[in-house]
């Protein structure tokens, strides 16, 4: 349903254009490119034992509970570091290729989050690892092709100030919640 993500700067928009044509030996191909922090269901934005509220106001609600925990959350450091795969994603098609995100803080936030809101098995808590989705299914040779160019660039490095609050249903940001 929901999602918070961390704003990726142009520089990791232009890294997954560059290694575009490399993706060729895979099923499905990322266009769009994101780095999730957490995941929300509809629990997370039902009060009490009702349906969700509509749109805006699931939104506002999810908003509004996110603040107080982000409040105390300072800017922090993220740097895509390399190229890796899942052999086997916790669901869909593998091998899922991604670029390699590292940032302690980011982790840190995930666990408070996932403290919570709960977690989703075997993509969160323990499980997650940061990372931005480049392509998944195809021929395991692609995937080493694609996991050695990543030792073609420098870390990509940057400073995180807010999150971005994501509706999958519509394919958009909904809010954005400063740090």
């Amino acid at each position: 349903m929901f999602s918070l993500n961390v704003p990726l700067p142009p520089a990791v928009g232009r890294l997954a254009d560059d290694l575009q044509p490399k993706l060729s030996g895979f099923d499905r191909v990322r266009d769009r490119h994101t780095l999730v922090c957490k995941r929300f269901g509809v629990a997370d934005v039902t009060a009490d034992a009702g349906d969700p509220p509509p749109r805006p106001a699931a939104h506002d609600r999810l908003r509004d509970r996110l603040r107080p925990l982000l409040a105390s959350v300072d800017p922090f450091a993220v740097a895509v570091v390399g190229i890796d795969a899942f052999e086997a994603p916790a669901s869909g098609s593998g091998p899922v290729v991604y670029l390699d995100v590292e940032s302690d803080a980011l982790v840190r936030l995930h666990r408070r989050l996932c403290a919570d809101y709960g977690t989703i098995e075997g993509v969160e808590g323990p499980a997650y690892v940061p990372h931005v989705t480049l392509a998944r299914g195809g021929d395991p040779a692609a995937v080493s092709r694609l996991v050695d160019a990543g030792d073609e660039f420098g870390p990509v490095r940057w400073r995180v100030h807010a999150l971005d609050l994501y509706d999958a249903e519509f394919r958009e940001v909904a809010a954005t919640l400063e740090l």
